[in-house]
């Protein structure tokens, strides 16, 4: 099965070579396919010089945020299984096997990795663990889940999976909406554990305090609104 990495990317110009070295290495049938959603700094002029033919690079001609950024680059993939990856290096791409080997095996449909089932990693701060944990928690009380990590950005998918949803987000809330989603469908999510490396908010970290606060509205919205909600 050929995997396809959909990578969003704003402003990674530390990290945006680094952890595409990273990904080549993994041993797969895979595509990169990375939408910079306007970056301001030096990330894509380090994207030009990629001379894998396994990357395909989309630039926005302005900032539209992550989700958006998601949806844009559901329109080039070619392959069996999505895997959504960050620019930065705070997840281990080496996971990769260990997350799609469930999909591959016909055991799943839908896979996210979890850093709650691994104790050893560290956490950033503790108000996004908190927030993290608060977020499982309502999606399994709304949904009537078993997971332990919504937020989690390794989400894998069967293409056929996540081409079928009807995705609104534009910027964080990619997370909360395509688990609702899911969910409403019926379709269980599969957990496996996996490596977490936080970084701080000088090394770029993005997420805020209101994007937490969408991520509730968001899964109430799609649970008491209708799974067709704008």
């Amino acid at each position: 099965m050929k995997l396809s990495i959909i990578m969003p990317v704003y402003n990674e110009e530390d990290t945006i070579v680094k952890i595409l070295n990273k990904i080549t290495k993994v041993d797969m049938d895979k595509e990169i396919i990375i939408v910079d959603d306007c970056s301001t700094d030096g990330t894509r002029e380090a994207l030009k010089y990629m001379n894998d033919n396994s990357i395909k690079v989309i630039y926005h001609d302005k900032n539209m945020g992550k989700g958006t950024a998601i949806r844009t680059a559901l329109g080039y993939v070619t392959g069996d299984i999505i895997i959504i990856q960050d620019g930065d290096l705070e997840y281990e791409p080496e996971d990769y096997y260990g997350l799609s080997k469930p999909i591959i095996e016909g055991r799943a449909d839908v896979v996210y990795g979890s850093r709650e089932l691994l104790k050893e990693n560290k956490i950033s701060y503790y108000r996004y663990a908190l927030g993290g944990k608060f977020l499982s928690w309502l999606t399994n009380l709304l949904y009537r889940s078993n997971i332990t990590d919504e937020p989690t950005c390794y989400k894998v998918f069967k293409v056929n999976i996540l081409k079928s949803i009807d995705l609104k987000c534009k910027r964080f809330e990619f997370c909360p909406e395509v688990t609702a989603k899911i969910l409403r469908k019926g379709i269980k999510i599969h957990e496996v554990p996996i490596r977490y490396y936080p970084r701080s908010m000088e090394e770029g970290k993005k997420i805020r305090w209101k994007d937490g606060l969408q991520a509730i509205w968001t899964l109430l919205k799609y649970r008491f609104i209708g799974r067709n909600s704008p």
